[in-house]
Order: structure tokens, then C-alpha cells, then sequence
């Protein structure tokens, strides 16, 4: 087996970053709707859960924008870098920084600089302390 070029290796390494940009958008969604019908159960309150799904989908996809930006950003810099890549790279990570922008301010209302943390494992994470404790820990109280 002859030996792999550094372009070839960082080719595989963006790749790496791409599959789990997915493997992190896939699962995210599915963590999302359990957490969304865990507390649908639990508080029998759908506006609850919709409300707690919105913000757990939108740190979901956050975070797999950012894990695409950083695949994106190795496969310019390191495997081709071009004029016309850098500039596609402007483009796409533009793209990207207003979705990102647009799912934060649509999830907590605010704009991501007049917040504590803006990040999309924050805002899964924001999200899963929000579930309700099970209606018989919610009654004892």
C-alpha cells in the first residue's frame, strides 16, 4: 500500500469532520424528539414540549453547522487552496454564520451577543436541563 500524500490525508480527515457534521445532525434530531415527547408525557403540556423540541433541533443544528464549517475550512486550506475555493469558503461559512445566527435568535430569542453562551452543545444542553421531572417527582413537590 504506497504511502498517502498530505493532501490525500487531510482529504480523509474533511471527510471525517463531514461524517460526523451528519452523524451529529441525525442523532441530534432524534435526541430532540425524544426529549420533546419525554416531556409531553411528563407534563402533558404540548406547548412545553414543542417549545423544549425548537430549542433542542436548533442546538442540534448548530453544533452540525459548526462541525461542517470546520470540514469545509480543511478541505480549502489544506487541500485546495485556491482563489476560487477560498472564495466558495467565504460563501459557504456567510451562509452558515447568518443560519447560525437566524436558529439562535429563533430558539432563545435574543441575539447570540446578549447571551451567555451561543454555541450549539450549549444550547442542547440548555435544552435537556429544561425537561420536567416525572409527574410523580412533580407531585410529591
Amino acid at each position: 500500500m504506497p504511502a498517502m500524500t498530505y493532501t490525500e490525508v487531510m482529504d480523509h480527515v474533511a471527510q471525517g469532520f463531514e461524517g460526523l457534521g451528519v452523524f451529529v445532525l441525525a442523532v441530534g434530531t432524534l435526541w430532540s424528539f425524544l426529549l420533546a415527547a419525554i416531556a409531553w408525557r411528563r407534563s402533558g403540556h404540548a406547548r412545553q414540549a414543542y417549545t423544549l423540541l425548537r430549542q433542542a433541533l436548533g442546538g442540534t443544528l448548530l453544533l452540525g453547522l459548526e462541525i461542517l464549517v470546520a470540514a469545509d475550512l480543511v478541505r480549502t486550506i489544506a487541500v485546495a487552496l485556491t482563489l476560487n475555493n477560498v472564495l466558495i469558503l467565504g460563501l459557504i461559512v456567510l451562509i452558515r454564520t447568518f443560519l447560525s445566527f437566524s436558529i439562535d435568535i429563533e430558539v432563545s430569542g435574543t441575539l447570540p451577543w446578549r447571551q451567555g453562551s451561543a454555541t450549539g452543545a450549549s444550547t442542547m444542553r440548555q435544552a435537556s436541563a429544561k425537561m420536567p421531572p416525572p409527574k410523580h417527582l412533580a407531585d410529591n413537590s
